[in-house]
């Protein structure tokens, strides 16, 4: 049997959309059941020592991660170049001492605002059981996109702009 380019190109595209299919089908499924799509009236302590409160006005993106968490180390520089556009907010659950996670953001060279959840308690009030898991809420603190597992840059982006 003979392969051509174009019979290569086709059968790399069919698996494209194969994956597109299935990743979705998989997103769908493992997406946490949440009590409200309303963002909820939070006041919390960011990594730097300040407080985060949620607010209306601008879109979000909440984030929930790991240090542990492989997929979570390859998409840190996706949420980076989002957080210079946009209102991110990650949640580092189970990662240890506040002095920890500020190691591992040196050392990885991230600046997004980072709440320690050190004993998953938000996680859990977030229903999230697979990791990462990101939320994405409009300007009006509805929640618009939930995306578990590895997000792109461009994704996050095309998400935020049609809001």
């Amino acid at each position: 049997m003979r392969f051509n380019l174009k019979h290569i190109l086709k059968e790399i595209f069919i698996g494209a959309i194969l994956l597109f299919i299935v990743s979705n089908i998989m997103n769908y499924v493992r997406k946490p059941e949440l009590s409200s799509t309303s963002l909820p009236n939070l006041e919390l302590k960011l990594l730097n020592g300040s407080s985060y409160k949620f607010e209306k006005g601008k879109p979000l993106v909440l984030h929930f991660w790991g240090s542990w968490c492989p997929i979570c180390k390859l998409e840190a520089n996706n949420l980076e170049t989002v957080s210079k556009k946009y209102n991110v907010l990650t949640i580092a659950v189970n990662s240890g001492t506040d002095e920890k996670i500020k190691e591992y953001m040196k050392q990885k060279n991230l600046t997004f605002k980072v709440v320690n959840d050190s004993n998953g308690i938000l996680a859990k009030d977030f229903h999230i059981e697979v990791y990462p898991t990101t939320f994405i809420y409009d300007a009006n603190g509805t929640l618009k996109f939930t995306e578990v597992g590895y997000t792109t840059t461009a994704g996050l982006l095309a998400r935020l702009k049609f809001l």
